[in-house]
């Protein structure tokens, strides 16, 4: 989940598309081949687009209007996905202090326009051509991100202070790895001011994502998985399955041979019973795969954090096959829904401030 690195337009956007009805002369008006003729640059940040459609022209001048800002406003899809998850999860308004500004913050996770921009301007040319300007106030603009600037570095103050209260915990890193979005965004956001020729107001305490991931990537570490699995694992699969889970968030889980498991933070004990099935008038070998599993807290009375059941019956006309057909499925369920269940509990621990 942190490994793999793709570059999406971080979706920033609040559009108003309150325009004038398009204006259908035969004279092209001025913005049409100059935008800035009708929006001084000193105050707008302007761009034009055109279409076989009104949509079309008002989408094409929008993005037009976002190239503006370039490479300078792509983050990690890895950032961007935490950080639309946090919003859909309702987390970022436990962390935010009012209505208006979660609201901002929802609706930057679910548009696709800078927010602040708007549609000024629809010209039709009566040949089957529609002409749109998209504009964004310079001092806007410097307003809005400046106040989600603001708003992110307060909730990063308040995840780092969270982090420090059970430093090897599954809650502490969790609350420095959406320090580390966090202030990815943020970079987001300065870049904007900047290119809006806006002064950034910015923490010089609140340091930038790298920090708050190192210093996450150092307690898991710290913070040990060890998984027990009583017998039935043949070559390492079902370890194998479960161990994926978690390094995808980044963590080492490692094997503790049974009956053994102290030493220790969290505990995934598991158990596995592979049996043959025989069903009458079938021809064919049968194999039920029966799989329980536990993550546990051991620092808190082996309190159950996630528990996971799994079971299915495959079939072959050889027995081995039919085995290797269970363990699969198997595979394939912990790596489904187990690595759900382990993403909504890790995602759900920054809920509570």
């Amino acid at each position: 989940m942190l490994k793999r690195l793709f570059f999406l337009l971080l979706p920033l956007l609040l559009i108003s598309c309150l325009t004038q009805p398009p204006r259908n002369n035969s004279r092209a008006p001025s913005w049409v081949t100059d935008v800035y003729s009708a929006f001084p640059q000193a105050e707008y940040v302007a761009a034009t687009g055109f279409g076989d459609s009104r949509a079309a022209a008002e989408a094409n001048a929008l993005a037009a209007l976002t190239a503006f800002f370039g490479q300078s406003i792509q983050v990690e899809r890895t950032a961007f996905s935490s950080y639309e998850q946090a919003v859909v999860n309702g987390i970022m308004n436990n962390w935010t202090d009012t209505a208006q500004m979660s609201s901002n913050i929802k609706t930057l996770a679910s548009m696709d326009n800078l927010m602040g921009a708007e549609i000024k301007e629809v010209w039709f040319d009566s040949r089957g051509t529609y002409y749109a300007a998209a504009v964004m106030n310079k001092a806007n603009g410097i307003r809005i991100y400046n106040e989600l600037l603001k708003n992110n570095e307060k909730i990063i103050h308040d995840l780092a202070a969270q982090s420090s209260a059970d430093p090897v915990s599954f809650k502490s890193i969790v609350c420095l790895l959406f320090a580390a979005v966090l202030a990815d965004t943020n970079e987001v956001y300065k870049n904007i001011v900047t290119l809006l020729d806006g002064a950034v107001n910015v923490d010089p305490l609140v340091i930038g994502g790298l920090y708050y991931r190192v210093a996450a990537n150092d307690r898991i570490k710290r913070t040990g998985i060890g998984v027990r699995i009583t017998s039935g694992d043949r070559n390492g699969r079902i370890f194998g399955a479960f161990a994926k889970c978690f390094a995808d968030w980044g963590f080492e889980p490692f094997l503790i041979p049974a009956p053994e498991g102290v030493g220790t933070r969290y505990l995934l004990d598991v158990n596995i019973v592979l049996s043959p099935v025989t069903l009458p008038a079938n021809p064919n070998n049968f194999s039920r795969i029966e799989i329980s599993a536990e993550l546990m807290d051991t620092a808190n009375n082996n309190v159950i954090l996630i528990p996971f059941n799994f079971n299915s019956r495959e079939g072959h006309v050889s027995q081995t096959e039919a085995d290797n057909r269970a363990i699969a499925a198997a595979e394939r369920n912990i790596g489904e829904a187990f690595a759900l269940r382990l993403e909504d509990y890790l995602t759900k621990l920054i809920t509570d401030r």
